[in-house]
């Protein structure tokens, strides 16, 4: 039996592990207990429940983005650090399939504020600040990246690109392209028409 030695960071690591392997949410305490050959109750003195588990291994795989993109960012600006934040997530997903839908996870808001969820917002804003969007638009191209980079990754990963041409590389990179010339020429928002005009 491998009891001895258990603790909950190498739980949340084996969990990440096998989410990886089998998908995240196949990742059970009782997956766990049987990776680990022990009895489930010996689990739940480290992991409160499986949630609990799923939680720690989204909070690691956000951590390991994080860690990631402020490395992939350093000393660079525009379209540079733009094409290096959005391969970060792209390359993460693709070796680590079930680490990052467990960062899409939802958090209570307690926990979401003390994550490295936090991190990656920061470093979304600096990414856009080399585009001299602030306010509202910052907001907006936040919102925007997330949704691109999540939703390319989301159907790559499902294989959604698998059966037609051209090649997902050149397309990546055309979207990337495309998401520059976007943030590099953000459209002003319209002024309403003043009453009585029409």
């Amino acid at each position: 039996m491998a009891r001895a030695g258990l603790t909950a960071e190498r739980l949340t690591r084996a969990g990440a592990e096998l989410a990886d392997e089998v998908g995240f949410d196949q990742v059970t305490v009782s997956a766990l207990a049987r990776r680990f050959d022990v009895k489930v109750a010996s689990l739940y003195s480290h992991l409160r429940s499986s949630q609990d588990l799923r939680t720690r291994i989204a909070l690691l795989a956000l951590e390991e983005m994080a860690d990631r993109a402020a490395d992939a960012l350093a000393g660079r600006a525009g379209k540079d650090a733009l094409t290096a934040f959005a391969g970060v997530y792209r390359d993460y997903a693709r070796e680590h399939p079930g680490r990052y839908a467990a960062a899409q996870l939802r958090l209570d808001p307690d926990t979401a504020a003390a994550s490295a969820g936090v991190r990656h917002a920061r470093m979304t804003r600096a990414v856009l600040r080399g585009y001299d969007l602030t306010g509202t638009d910052q907001t907006h191209a936040v919102r925007l990246l997330g949704s691109v980079f999540h939703g390319y990754v989301s159907l790559e990963l499902g294989g959604g690109f698998s059966h037609s041409a051209p090649d997902t590389e050149e397309t990546w990179s055309r979207v990337l392209d495309a998401l520059d010339a976007l943030l590099r020429h953000w459209p002003a928002p319209e002024e309403p028409e003043p009453e009585g005009t029409a």
